[in-house]
């Protein structure tokens, strides 16, 4: 084998939270080797947020030429061309790919194309190259899960194969409606295809604050969206027609295709058992600093217990270059994460739900504003509301928005949670009309006791 390459900062994992983490370590002056088996971005950028948000805004298109004549332009039935849509995907995809390596390479960081093996806390082997570091930084990422019981074929795939679809089905179930779920849900549904969830817990989206959690339910049972909640699957069987869910205590459910949406695990680190670090169902657990229980050994990103979120990988890799770099940063407060879910209508939130603020507090007020009294949601035809939990006479300490387009409203209501701002504070804030940021403020304007666009 060839002599060690040295660095300041050994990286395994181009994703989201191990390339911002090589770039704000090349950026603070550390010497950076990042190791990718596929391509750098991860999963975030070429099988999960991005190509799903481009599906997104395609089905948003359609929904909207669907609908279009209840506005006085009749655009008249959408067709759907798979084709066209994978293109314009992939074609997002490859601008964000190339300005991110261009990126990587203008700072210096040394890419090693190839599977890592850990050695030790100090070494990854590449093939025949020994890559070493002062530092190690665990950036696996996750995989799409699935049920030993249900085996993936043409008719039963997870969100890998959906961003593969090369027609529409006509029929299609959706087992899991947590964040994944939902968002194929609404996209096929918006593609034009006859939509079931099938989920085991009573609601879903089951994360979030229930009110957020019962307004989904509300919207897709409009958009003609079946749920099945607290359903237990017993068997799934194939035939050359398509798939049959046995549903526990309920009718089966029989569809085209299965699409197994039950969340991602943690993608396993080779080499792993030579670490002698902690971890838990192949997570790595780590502190407020993302320190491993092994010296010089760090994780983040979807590795970490917790949010499973691109954003949350990509702080986690900025905290830990600064850790190393001795600037002493701030650790990151998971709550205060901003979550979306891009499904129609949008599903936002940041903070503590109101279940999780009471047990915190104790005592807590809560308002809803209704997106009806908004005039830009109503230009929108939307419906929805925010909700507002505070801890009694004190912070606003949880926001969560249903609607249009609400994820654009999240990093206002991030700043009014991580400051802990009361109601009072947010209220004298003018916010532009006709937008629907002003339904932040009119919530606000609510919980300080002078509501304006809302009854009293």
């Amino acid at each position: 084998m060839s002599e060690p390459d040295e660095a300041d900062v050994l990286i395994l994992g181009a994703g989201s939270g191990g390339y911002a983490c090589a770039l704000r370590a090349a950026q603070l002056g550390l010497r950076v080797t990042l190791v990718e088996k596929d391509k750098v971005g991860g999963t975030c950028l070429h099988a999960g947020c991005i190509p799903t948000k481009a599906m997104l805004h395609a089905a948003e298109i359609a929904d909207t030429a669907r609908h279009s004549a209840s506005v006085g332009v009749d655009l008249g039935e959408p067709r759907i061309d798979m084709g066209r849509v994978a293109a314009y995907r992939q074609g997002v995809v490859d601008r964000l790919f190339k300005g991110l390596t261009g990126l990587i390479a203008g700072r210096g960081i040394d890419v090693v194309a190839g599977e890592g093996r850990v050695v030790d806390a100090h070494t990854v082997a590449v093939g025949d190259r020994m890559l070493r570091g002062r530092h190690l930084v665990l950036a696996t990422g996750s995989v799409a899960k699935t049920i030993p019981s249900i085996p993936l074929s043409d008719k039963v795939i997870t969100s890998d194969g959906a961003l593969a679809l090369t027609a529409v089905p006509r029929r299609v179930a959706v087992l899991g409606g947590g964040v994944i779920g939902v968002e194929f849900a609404s996209v096929l549904r918006s593609f034009g295809a006859e939509v079931t969830i099938v989920e085991a817990l009573p609601r879903l989206v089951a994360a979030e604050d229930e009110a957020l959690s019962a307004g989904l339910q509300r919207a897709f049972r409009q958009r003609g969206i079946a749920t099945r909640l607290g359903a237990s699957v017993s068997g799934v069987s194939e035939s050359g027609d398509g798939i049959r869910l046995e549903v526990d205590g309920d009718e089966p459910v029989e569809a085209d295709l299965l699409l197994v949406a039950v969340g991602r695990g943690p993608a396993p680190v080779p080499g792993i058992e030579n670490l002698a670090v902690e971890t838990d169902r192949g997570y790595v657990p780590v502190d407020e600093r993302c320190r491993t229980t092994v010296e010089g050994v760090y994780a983040v990103g979807d590795l970490v217990p917790g949010l499973q979120l691109a954003h949350r990988g990509f702080a986690q890799g900025i905290l830990v270059a600064e850790v190393l770099a001795g600037l002493g940063p701030a650790p990151i407060v998971e709550s205060g994460i901003p979550r979306v879910t891009y499904c129609d209508p949008e599903v936002a939130s940041v903070g503590l739900t109101e279940a999780a603020a009471r047990e915190k507090y104790g005592e807590v007020e809560t308002v809803e504003y209704n997106l009806a009294g908004n005039g830009k949601s109503q230009i929108l035809q939307t419906k929805g509301f925010v909700k507002l939990v505070r801890a009694k006479d004190g912070p606003v300490v949880g926001v969560h928005m249903l609607g249009a387009r609400v994820g654009e409203q999240i990093g206002e209501a991030q700043l009014i949670v991580g400051w802990q701002a009361h109601p009072e504070d947010v209220a004298p804030l003018v916010h532009a009309h006709p937008t629907q940021n002003e339904a932040l403020g009119e919530a606000h304007l609510a919980l300080a006791g002078k509501p304006l666009h809302a009854h009293a």
